[in-house]
């Protein structure tokens, strides 16, 4: 029986190992050391730390916008732009006047923005009644019948009216004009005038929508002559070429029943604290110089009467 150094010696597994073999065991080793480095290194990068990238410095706050400027309240202001020269048109269609230099100056007093709405004469108070504006600057007399469905402010000027026909027409009273086609402007007080003094006098009295159709159909000769304001008929018809021709007659019109105690600003009725604004705005432009510049751009003489 063999003992047990001699078996061992006897080994095979025992001579490999001697001859350089590599054993199963040494292989099982070598393979779970590499496998622990392998670990080692993942464990080592995935712990790794990066720096955190540096934070870009916070942008400045912009500066803060200027507020705009507060936008005024709109004051709609009706006009009749065929009366020069109280409110006309620039050949560009710019409202332009009196009326209108006035209503500016007026609004700039009481902070608002003038917005101009064009209307038809005879239609301006129905539609300040309906609401479609807030007042109407536009040479509109103060009467009594006017008084009975609009307001109006403190007159702001006033002047007489009067007749005109063709140079050389023979005048000596009202009756004078018996057979003559007078045209007067719907719905103003020289309409009024001449339905209540030249109609039954014998003239008859031709309604226009515009004062300024009254001029075509004078110099088409359709018309005789007009009733007018004194100086709106001079700016706009007497001082042209149109107009050679023609002229005055007869006194100057300025009876209260017909022509009212001057032009104010017509606003509804029941709006007091407008009327109040207007009447303080008024008094303030003839105080500070601003009417009489506004005038003096229009006028050689006092507008605002007596």
């Amino acid at each position: 029986m063999s003992s047990w150094g001699e078996i061992y010696n006897a080994s095979p597994v025992h001579g490999r190992e001697q001859r350089g073999i590599p054993t199963k065991d040494f292989f099982m080793k070598n393979v779970l050391l590499s496998l622990s480095l392998i670990g080692a290194a993942t464990l080592m990068g995935c712990g790794k730390t990066e720096a955190p990238p540096t934070a870009a410095a916070p942008a400045a706050p912009a500066p803060a916008a200027a507020p705009a400027p507060a936008e005024m309240p709109e004051l709609k202001v009706a006009i009749d732009p065929t009366y020069e020269p109280f409110t006309f048109k620039t050949a560009d269609g710019k409202p332009t006047g009196f009326d209108v230099d006035i209503a500016e100056a007026l609004c700039k007093e009481i902070k608002r923005k003038c917005v101009y709405v064009e209307q038809v004469w005879d239609s301006m108070i129905p539609g300040l009644q309906a609401k479609k504006y807030d007042v109407i600057i536009s040479s509109m007399s103060v009467t009594e019948e006017r008084q009975q469905v609009v307001d109006f402010s403190d007159k702001y000027y006033f002047t007489p009216s009067r007749i005109v026909v063709k140079t050389g027409t023979a005048f000596t009273d009202l009756a004078s004009l018996k057979g003559k086609k007078i045209g007067v402007l719907k719905g103003s007080t020289q309409e009024k005038y001449a339905m209540g003094e030249l109609k039954p006098a014998g003239a008859s009295v031709v309604p226009y929508e515009a004062q300024d159709q009254v001029y075509l159909d004078i110099k088409s000769g359709r018309l005789d002559g007009t009733v007018a304001d004194q100086v709106e008929v001079n700016g706009g018809f007497l001082s042209k070429p149109e107009g050679a021709g023609y002229g005055f007659v007869g006194p100057v019109l300025n009876e209260t029943k017909y022509f009212g105690t001057g032009v104010g600003v017509a606003l509804r009725k029941g709006e007091t604290a407008l009327k109040d604004e207007l009447n303080a705005a008024i008094k303030a432009i003839r105080s500070n110089g601003v009417y009489e510049t506004v005038s003096k751009k229009y006028f050689d003489f006092d507008v605002y009467g007596n």
